[in-house]
């Protein structure tokens, strides 16, 4: 073919309804309020990979208080296997990071918090600035204390859910100010690890903390009782409550609607039978039904093996 016979050029791009050619729009001409829109739709930890790493204008929208009224890892950790690496220092200082990160755009509008081995260093400025908080959700904290607890129940009088479930430096001391200081707490989380079977932990949780697994199921019992008289959803998993624990609950705690008590070992089906007949709005009850192999406890310090028959209700774990 020669130089005659050569087809013609192809024609231009067709202009747009704006009357520009069709090259790709620019998006960082976007309005800080288009783009805060479109970024509500994305997660937290979608915000945090994406967006804020576009351009300035992108890195403003990100942070705008709107968008960061809960903070929530939860979805993130549950989609992944527990690894030794979350139990770190370094891990922990980057949840703090993050945690503290959020607190601050949220310009104390923050009402929902949920994650896992944060510390006292980030949980002091959410009590600071987020007087508002509703939803405290801090599952295995080790470096959380009754100190920031204290400031949560003293700043935080919205609360109406709390899970410090595994936080082993967390005692009846912060259930009994979070009970006086947050009238409208409704949710309480407060399980334990497997003592019972640690097995399934060992590799991951430090043996020292798994060893420091509180003792005082009966002392947190009381407070729950004495201070917490709203609670409608109570769960308590591998407490070491005892029969007295429970019926201290049960007395206070008249509106209760949903129980947990999954692996409270020291707990017969009469006891529990006991306890809640009292309640009258409750509609579902967990109970400790699994077998405790023999070498676990000393027989004579039950009396005789046939209480077992009545303490468990299955032959196999329910984990």
């Amino acid at each position: 073919m020669d130089a005659s016979e050569q087809p013609p050029p192809p024609p231009p791009p067709p202009a747009d309804s704006s009357g520009e050619s069709g090259s790709s729009p620019d998006w960082a001409e976007l309005t800080h309020e288009c783009l805060t829109n479109v970024l509500s739709r994305l997660t937290a930890e979608q915000l945090w990979k994406g967006p804020m790493l576009v351009c300035k204008s992108w890195l403003r929208a990100s942070a705008d208080p709107s968008l960061h009224t809960a903070f929530d890892l939860e979805a993130r950790f549950e989609s992944s296997r527990e690894s030794i690496h979350w139990w770190s220092p370094e891990f922990e200082r980057r949840v703090d990071a993050m945690l503290r990160s959020a607190v601050g755009w949220s310009d104390g509008g923050l009402a929902a918090i949920r994650a896992r081995h944060c510390s006292d260093r980030a949980l002091d400025l959410v009590a600071e600035r987020c007087p508002n908080l509703q939803v405290l959700s801090i599952k295995s904290c080790q470096s959380v204390t009754d100190a920031s607890m204290a400031r949560i129940a003293s700043r935080c009088a919205s609360l109406r859910e709390l899970d410090i479930s595994y936080c082993h430096e967390v005692s009846h001391k912060s259930l009994v100010l979070i009970g006086r200081n947050c009238p409208n707490l409704k949710v309480l989380k407060r399980n334990l690890v497997n003592w019972l079977d640690p097995s399934q932990h060992e590799g991951v949780v430090p043996t020292e903390y798994l060893n420091a697994c509180p003792q005082e199921g009966d002392s947190e019992a009381a407070a729950i009782g004495k201070c917490m008289p709203q609670l409608e959803h109570l769960e308590i998993r591998f407490s070491k409550l005892t029969a007295k624990g429970l019926t201290s609950i049960c007395d206070g705690c008249l509106d209760l609607m949903h129980l947990d008590l999954l692996g409270c070992a020291n707990l017969t089906s009469r006891d529990i039978v006991n306890a809640t007949s009292n309640l009258k709005n409750l509609q579902d009850i967990i109970k400790p039904n699994f077998y405790i192999p023999r070498s676990v406890f000393h027989t004579e310090r039950y009396g005789h093996w046939q209480l077992y028959d009545e303490r468990f209700q299955t032959d196999v774990f329910r984990i």
